[in-house]
């Protein structure tokens, strides 16, 4: 299951609550202000006199005062424990006035339906409905104990009204306070995803193959992804202007711009980059801006040639099964002319060799098909000094090497390994074929060594080494590739293939190029005891 974003501290929510405690406050001062006006003003005179004067002079006094602390101190602190305690303050200092002044009871109690309604507002509700009940309990407690002192003319009806008012209001405000708070808490979420939703698609632009230019309407380069920058190169390095850094795309664009006709040729961007095909499109309907997608030759040759292996190993598969039949009829009449007594004793030895290539081309197709098939090989433990000595002395009496030399060496009398032996020796045989055709040095014999040892990490180890004038280096990074050849008459499948027949083994096939010249193909084998424990599981 998807892991839920993570939301920081709602800072939206925290600085909407925090200006609503700021006009708390700062209505709470002009409670204060306004109670002492009442006792100290010009229209004290006019009013009746307080119940307690000393008593209402120390609460006006007292609350203004600390009125005017909490609005210096409102922005600091954490929130709920400002508001707090000033709702305490409120009510406290409230209902004492509402004792002391009664003249002035009912506006006061009219005036602190605000204060419990913000901080309703701004606490939780389970404290916002606390601060509710307390206002009631206080009012009704102070409207019994004044008629217990005979000091109250006002009936019951009064502080209960207030008391629901009080209530009706705490629970409407603490309402509207949760869904604000799940409004800015949802509008978080939904920011956090649409952020992370937004960082996803630039990086997937940003790591996308195919170059992406963003060209406005004044041919002025906006965006453009490391793709394009890097099939661009120094073309696009500090040119905001398209005319300026390729003039051949900038006419292209003009071009589909005027006729909606797209130039599929290849553009070559830059001397030491790839050619590039370029497609337009509109960023919007109707809109100026211009997205220039710009594919890589090199990779629409990759698709293309992986097509081209796939129909290819089709056919192939139909081939070499096409070919079994006439092969297996070859065979078959070598073991019969074999049996003849009419053979020569000189001719049997043509007859062998014949046997053994049928064999080996019959192996070959087998390959051929497992390949195309994507079998699985067969290894099997074989000593690999024995093996490869039988190879060259049979490569020797199949091919005539005229000058030419092959020999096999090894490290130790005996190497286990533990291979598929076909696949090694169609291996062997496409490497050995190409050494002794390459790598010679000119109007010189071939030299040829097949050796066997071990590396560092005892992996079994063949390199089929030839004394010829080396491979460059840019031919050397394409030697495995599917039809790369040098050679006008080769198809470029052998190493290939070759490669491919060695993964199958869980092996690996490397060119290393020699210092003192010539060329080295080098088979490593995996170690026997890491195959045996994967051949058990």
């Amino acid at each position: 299951m998807p892991r839920a974003l993570a939301v920081p501290p709602n800072d939206d929510a925290d600085s909407a609550l925090r200006r609503e405690l700021y006009f708390f406050t700062l209505y709470r001062l002009l409670e204060g202000s306004l109670l002492v006006l009442v006792l100290f003003g010009p229209a004290a005179d006019m009013l009746e006199a307080p119940r307690h004067d000393l008593l209402a002079r120390v609460v006006a006094l007292s609350y203004l005062f600390l009125g005017a602390v909490l609005f210096a101190f409102g922005r600091r602190g954490e929130l709920r424990g400002q508001a707090l305690m000033g709702i305490c303050c409120d009510l406290l200092f409230g209902i004492l006035a509402i004792h002391a002044i009664p003249v002035a009871g009912t506006g006061i109690a009219l005036m602190l339906m605000f204060n419990i309604g913000a901080a309703a507002l701004l606490l939780p509700p389970r404290l916002g409905l606390g601060a509710a009940m307390v206002a009631v309990a206080g009012i009704v407690g102070e409207h019994f104990w004044a008629t217990l002192l005979d000091e109250s003319e006002r009936a019951i009806t009064e502080p209960l009204m207030f008391s629901v008012g009080y209530l009706a209001v705490a629970t409407i405000t603490s309402i509207l306070g949760r869904q604000m708070r799940d409004s800015y808490e949802l509008a978080e979420t939904r920011g956090v995803q649409t952020a992370h939703l937004t960082e996803v698609n630039e990086l997937i632009i940003r790591r996308l193959r195919t170059g992406v230019l963003l060209v406005d309407g004044h041919n002025r380069v906006q965006l453009a992804n490391e793709a394009a920058l890097l099939l661009l190169g120094d073309a696009g390095d500090g040119h905001r202007d398209l005319a300026l850094a390729l003039p051949e795309l900038s006419r292209r664009l003009a071009q589909w711009r005027e006729s909606g006709v797209v130039d599929d040729a290849p553009l070559q961007v830059a001397t030491d980059q790839n050619d590039v095909i370029p497609r337009f499109t509109r960023l919007l309907a109707g809109s100026d801006q211009t997205l220039v997608f710009l594919d890589d030759t090199s990779m629409l040759s990759r698709r293309a040639e992986s097509m081209t292996l796939a129909t290819l190993g089709r056919f192939s598969a139909s081939l070499a099964h096409e070919i079994r039949n006439p092969l297996a009829a070859i065979n078959y009449a070598v073991q019969l002319l074999e049996e003849s007594d009419q053979i020569a004793v000189s001719d049997r030895r043509l007859l062998e060799i014949i046997r053994q290539q049928g064999q080996r081309m019959n192996g070959i197709v087998e390959n051929v098909l497992g390949l195309a098939r994507r079998e699985p090989a067969a290894p099997d433990y074989v000593d690999l000094v024995t093996l490869v000595n039988r190879f060259v002395n049979e490569y020797r009496a199949g091919h005539p090497l005229e000058n030419d030399t092959l020999v096999a060496t090894a490290e130790r009398p005996e190497v286990q390994a533990l291979v598929d032996p076909r696949h090694l020796l169609q291996v062997l045989t496409v490497l050995v074929h190409n050494a002794l055709t390459y790598g010679r040095m000119p109007g010189e014999p071939a030299r040829v060594t097949v050796h066997i040892h071990h590396d560092e990490r005892r992996h079994p180890l063949i390199d089929v080494i030839d004394r010829g004038p080396g491979i460059p280096e840019r031919v050397a990074q394409q030697l495995f590739q599917p039809f790369f050849t040098t050679s006008g008459h080769g198809t470029g499948l052998g190493l290939y293939i070759a490669r491919e027949l060695i993964r199958a083994n869980q092996a690996s096939l490397d060119f290393i190029a020699l210092p003192a010249g010539g060329s080295c193909f080098r088979i490593r084998l995996s170690a026997t005891a890491s195959l045996r424990r994967d051949r058990l599981s």
